[in-house]
């Protein structure tokens, strides 16, 4: 009988490796704990990474002070102590210092924002959102051309928006409606927005479905509240109804290329940052990507299901995401409003290939943003930041989609 020593011990060597490849992948998938994401937070503040692009390192350092457990209420009321200072101190300044009270509400809208984050899943989160809203508002009022909130009647309840329309210029203007994604809310949206009013162009920002003040959960037919804002603004005489894009991040991208294909008659083009297509949909990439996903800060999964109705546990996520696929909705590969579509290779949160799925079907041509090193919206710290993809890359072709062309649509 031949020795069987180098065998069993070989078979032994890979069982172990197994063993210890699963035992990392456990630490992979699991959430950051507390500490981890104080740690973690205080860095990407640091550096201007999301969620704290534009945070103080040292508010944040000050709010995670009184915050020693992953209790959502403790940690809202941590963020709301350290912003309540700056928007007291903003209400005693307007008068006085305005500039000084603009900041300090910035300041104290960021933090609130931070508070509710990624989503209001408890009362004191909930508060700090509804906080983040009020001194978001009062920033707003100190802007030229002025912030209109449009309420827009939608199957007995509203859709809440935030218009700004271009000064000195020729009605009707072209616009821009701009969708958040997962975590993202309708006020980070209408503060970014604001670089392409010199541009002559409009926008209007909502909260896609399932996060913010939308009116309506995420479902196979929740676009249907974006189709509603694309009416209305056909009842506005100050928009050229003919001259209307779409931008969306994330899950806002996933709704602007749904809408691409679907009101690709009412759209002259849509920017997608990251789209979820339909790898993103199925259950393996649910559990071996996004469970535990460390790219996002903490929660992306509790975050993600909050958006749907009645989604409380992993396998009722699981059975409702595929749903949600472009491919199985039947509609990848139809005819579809011109695209620029951005990414970074390196995401993990949308995988890359649903992005180049989404490059090779339809029946027009479309602009890429590839990122070979770019992460989740083609992200890359300290390279290209959100701030300067969003100034450099998305600002210029939404203004150049949105030109006007003499002797077409009409004019």
């Amino acid at each position: 009988m031949k020795n069987r020593t180098p065998f069993i011990l070989s078979a032994l060597l890979m069982a172990g490796a197994l063993v210890v490849s699963a035992t990392a992948l456990a630490e992979e998938r699991r959430e950051r704990t507390i500490d981890e994401v104080k740690a973690e937070a205080i860095h990407r503040a640091e550096v201007g990474q999301y969620p704290m692009i534009g945070l103080d390192p040292a508010d944040v350092k000050e709010a995670f002070e009184s915050i020693h457990t992953a209790d959502k209420d403790e940690w809202a009321v941590g963020f709301m102590r350290v912003a309540d200072r700056y928007f007291n101190e903003a209400k005693s300044l307007e008068k006085t210092d305005s500039t000084k009270a603009n900041a300090d509400y910035v300041r104290a809208w960021r933090l609130y924002s931070f508070g509710r984050w990624p989503i209001p899943a408890s009362p004191g989160k909930q508060r700090s959102y509804e906080k983040a809203i009020e001194a978001f508002l009062a920033h707003a009022r100190f802007w030229d051309p002025p912030l209109e909130i449009v309420r827009i009647p939608f199957e007995g309840k509203e859709i809440v928006g935030y218009m700004r329309l271009p000064k000195n210029t020729k009605s009707p203007v072209p616009l821009v409606i701009a969708v958040n994604g997962l975590d993202s809310r309708k006020e980070d949206l209408t503060e970014s927005f604001a670089a392409i009013l010199p541009y002559g162009i409009g926008y209007l920002a909502v909260d896609g479905p399932g996060t913010g003040q939308s009116p309506i959960k995420v479902s196979e037919t929740a676009e249907r509240s974006l189709s509603r804002v694309l009416d209305y603004l056909q009842t506005r005489p100050e928009v050229d109804s003919t001259r209307i894009a779409m931008h969306g991040v994330s899950w806002g991208a996933y709704w602007a290329t749904k809408m691409a294909i679907v009101e690709r008659s009412r759209l002259k083009g849509a920017s997608a940052q990251s789209p979820p297509v339909d790898a993103f949909f199925q259950k393996n990439f649910l559990m071996n990507s996004l469970l535990g996903n460390r790219e996002y800060l903490f929660d992306q999964v509790p975050a993600l299901m909050a958006i749907f109705d009645n989604v409380k546990t992993v396998d009722e996520m699981a059975e409702a995401l595929p749903k949600m696929s472009l491919v199985k909705q039947g509609l990848l590969g139809k005819p579809m409003a011109p695209m620029l579509v951005l990414a970074g290779v390196l995401d993990t949160q949308v995988p890359i290939s649903d992005i180049y799925l989404l490059l090779s079907k339809g029946d027009v041509p479309k602009t890429a943003w590839i990122n070979p090193q770019g992460g989740h919206l083609g992200r890359q710290v300290k390279v290209w930041p959100d701030p300067v993809i969003f100034k450099q890359v998305i600002i210029p072709w939404l203004v150049r989609t949105l030109e006007f062309e003499p002797g077409k649509d009409g004019h």
